[in-house]
């Protein structure tokens, strides 16, 4: 059975302070067009479950069109991390991969209803470590990897140089640590420097 891990997108749902929040309303009704209902919708790339571009951190970077889907599709390992303030290299120690190239990082109990104010962060020392790990795809259930007031989006830069991308906002409060088949496709925006995701897991046994 699939597993949907990604934030409803609704009035409301918590978004960058300052950035554009989501919005959703019929624009044109059945009744007004005679035959169908027309939805209109208004959104930053950044809020709920998105991908990141390098296009986002990297004016010269890839943009949102121009990523393979095949990053985004795969067995995946969700690493329990909640508790952690700062996630290094150190912390996967003592973690058995198995050769899956896509991880994602739980570290909260339960999504807020409100932006936060801290959350944990990524040093990065992991990326060069999860490159030689053969790791493609980080995944985490805050806004960033970085703190929330970084202007230098160092973990970001780390990440991209080491070839791996980034899907935050995941919703991870009910998954077990464990192996998954992933399925997080963003939307294919041209010129985009992120873009909504929706993501899904299945448990698998994984040897």
């Amino acid at each position: 059975m699939w597993i949907d891990i990604t934030q409803t997108l609704k009035a409301g749902i918590p978004n960058w302070p300052g950035d554009t929040p989501f919005q959703f309303e019929v624009a044109y009704t059945k009744e007004q067009t005679g035959s169908v209902n027309i939805g209109k919708m208004t959104t930053s790339m950044h809020t709920g479950t998105h991908a990141d571009a390098p296009f986002h951190f990297d004016s010269s970077g890839e943009k949102m069109h121009q990523l393979d889907v095949n990053v985004f599709i795969g067995i995946c390992f969700v690493m329990d991390c909640r508790g952690i303030a700062e996630i290094t290299r150190e912390t996967f120690h003592s973690v058995d991969f198995k050769g899956v190239q896509r991880i994602l990082l739980k570290t909260l109990d339960s999504i807020s209803s409100q932006f936060p104010t801290t959350i944990p962060v990524i040093h990065p020392n992991v990326a060069p470590f999860l490159k030689e790990k053969g790791v493609v795809l980080i995944g985490v259930d805050n806004p960033s990897v970085d703190p929330l007031d970084s202007k230098e989006v160092s973990a970001h830069h780390a990440l991209h140089q080491a070839g791996i991308h980034i899907v935050e906002g995941l919703v991870l409060e009910t998954i077990e640590q464990g192996f998954y088949d992933l399925i997080a496709l963003p939307l294919k925006v041209e010129g985009a420097d992120g873009a909504p995701v929706r993501a899904v897991i299945r448990k698998i046994s994984f040897s």
